[in-house]
């Protein structure tokens, strides 16, 4: 069966008004926060594929998003970069889920969008949530932030999770947002969640941010805590701090995003007041700074 440009899996199981969980890379991946994530729900749910892109080169460029030749029992195999949807269901809630890695398409977005808001619908999908990470000026030395789009019931379950501050971004957005935008003209809840990573720290992995998400899904969705371990992320900003203390600049760094979080991003901070002329200038200079992970490389050590 082919619902839009997706190929439908046969045998599949019964599927009941599932909610769908969305990442997408690799534009809002930080920290591959959203990858690790959908992995470790899938793993720990034990999903099985029901749906693909039956020609993937419809909308992706094979110059960017690399085919991968791999060899399995002096076999090789191709793998052709694709955008799969899986099915799983919590035993423990009796929740349906669909878990979607959506790739950024090169080509034909609405086609792309409008296709898979088809298999979404196909499925009865009864809310569509997008998730992900993206740098902020945040210290690694306070919790994670996660801000979000949720309803009033969903608000109540992650209080102390979900930092209750508006999103006033404007600007380029992503594909899962039109997707979201096809969702809502066909009455379906959509809800999103983003982690806000530290940006001087550029981790491939940031297990601490992945961790922090996995317990604001947890709290929503009734996932086991067991699902995502904190100590790997313990262990890593445990060597970020090292590999601070041997760098003044980003020490200092360090400790004016701490004032900068404690009195304005904190969810107990006391005041919305605007900071001095030196400190917002240091904030509006940090990515002028700091702009890639060749800033850090002689510092901050190569596992993690």
């Amino acid at each position: 069966m082919k619902i839009g440009e997706f190929k439908i899996s046969k045998d599949l199981p019964e599927i009941n008004k599932p909610i769908a969980i969305a990442m997408l890379k690799p534009w809002i991946d930080v920290g591959r926060v959203g990858s690790l994530s959908i992995s470790q729900l899938c793993k720990s749910l034990n999903a099985i594929e029901i749906a693909r892109l039956s020609e993937p080169g419809m909308f992706f460029d094979f110059t960017r998003y690399r085919p991968y030749m791999k060899l399995v029992e002096d076999k090789k195999i191709l793998e052709i970069p694709n955008t799969i949807i899986y099915y799983a269901k919590d035993n423990n809630s009796g929740n349906n889920y669909l878990f979607l890695k959506i790739r950024e398409p090169h080509m034909f977005g609405e086609n792309y969008a409008k296709s898979i808001t088809q298999v979404l619908t196909h499925f009865e999908v009864s809310e569509y949530c997008r998730i992900g990470g993206m740098y902020d000026s945040v210290p690694h030395t306070r919790p994670i932030i996660v801000t979000g789009t949720l309803t009033d019931k969903q608000a109540k379950l992650t209080e102390g999770l979900v930092s209750p501050r508006r999103n006033t971004y404007q600007g380029p957005t992503s594909i899962v947002n039109l997707v979201a935008e096809m969702a809502t003209s066909k009455d379906m809840l959509t809800t999103s969640l983003m982690a806000h990573l530290p940006q001087y720290a550029q981790l491939d992995e940031d297990h601490m941010a992945t961790y922090r998400l996995m317990q604001v899904l947890s709290s929503l969705y009734g996932f086991s805590n067991t699902f995502y371990d904190p100590e790997k992320g313990e262990k890593q900003y445990e060597d970020l701090d090292l590999a601070i203390e041997k760098n003044s600049q980003i020490k200092s760094l360090v400790k004016q995003l701490e004032i900068y979080y404690d009195n304005v991003l904190s969810s107990n901070a006391s005041s919305n007041e605007e900071f001095s002329e030196d400190v917002e200038t240091f904030l509006n200079e940090m990515g002028n700074r700091l702009s890639g992970p060749e800033d850090y490389k002689d510092y901050i050590p190569k596992d993690i």
